[in-house]
């Protein structure tokens, strides 16, 4: 198929850049944004290593600045945006007693408004062009709330909101929601009560997806005909069921 150029946020770890290598091998054109950029140089340079086509660009999510500025130079350097996959995120999860304002905040800034603003950015391009296809990273968690896991949860549910009311509005653009379950990434190393997030490794130890699978489930969503709207893939692993 003809090459897409597809944008992915928080691209310099997990499932970001499994994404970018999925898609860069199946012959698309890659802009990865995140905070590490010394991460995503060499990301790009793998990439490009193994015959892909890639380039990156410092991004930080919670700025609707930074995030217009990374929609718009990539624009401007290719004529056109066919792809911004959502995928940027922080997970650190505590009970709501615990009063983590700080983190409920970060988890508001960037699993959600750093959804809207990759929405507000490229969505006047897509339409201008009269064409375009947002992907939404959510998580299962984004369909099931356990304890701990309210504050995040509360931003997947609404980033799955923000992907049904963008494809109930926009006809001439494809939306789709990713759902992971567990998978290998670092959401689970960072912040969050320490007891909780001790609890989620534990977890994580057994039922960890590669985070290729979720790349690959991106890659199908993009490879459907034009006419075709993947709306939603959930996505776990099968010893979960037993759980």
């Amino acid at each position: 198929m003809s090459e897409k150029i597809v944008l992915i946020t928080g691209a310099s770890s997990g499932i970001g850049a499994a994404a970018a290598r999925r898609l860069a091998w199946s012959g698309h054109h890659v802009v990865l944004g995140a905070r590490r950029t010394d991460r995503l140089a060499a990301l790009v340079a793998d990439i490009r290593k193994d015959g892909g086509s890639a380039e990156h660009a410092a991004l930080d999510v919670t700025s609707a600045d930074s995030v217009d500025s990374f929609v718009q130079s990539a624009h401007r350097r290719h004529g056109r945006i066919d792809v911004l996959v959502n995928n940027a995120g922080v997970m650190p999860l505590s009970r709501l007693d615990a009063l983590r304002v700080e983190e409920w905040n970060q988890m508001i800034d960037v699993n959600l408004r750093g959804t809207l603003h990759g929405i507000a950015a490229a969505l006047p391009l897509m339409r201008a062009q009269g064409s375009g296809h947002v992907i939404n990273v959510s998580s299962t968690l984004g369909h099931d709330v356990v304890p701990n896991s309210a504050v995040y949860s509360a931003t997947k549910f609404a980033v799955r909101a923000l992907a049904d009311g963008l494809r109930k509005e926009q006809q001439d653009i494809r939306v789709t929601v990713i759902s992971p379950s567990f998978t290998e990434t670092e959401l689970n190393t960072l912040g969050g009560d320490p007891d909780t997030m001790a609890w989620v490794r534990t977890l994580a130890d057994k039922l960890n997806m590669p985070a290729d699978a979720v790349a690959d489930a991106i890659a199908y969503a993009i490879e459907q005909p034009a006419s075709i709207d993947v709306n939603e893939i959930v996505i776990r692993p099968i010893v979960e069921a037993a759980l």
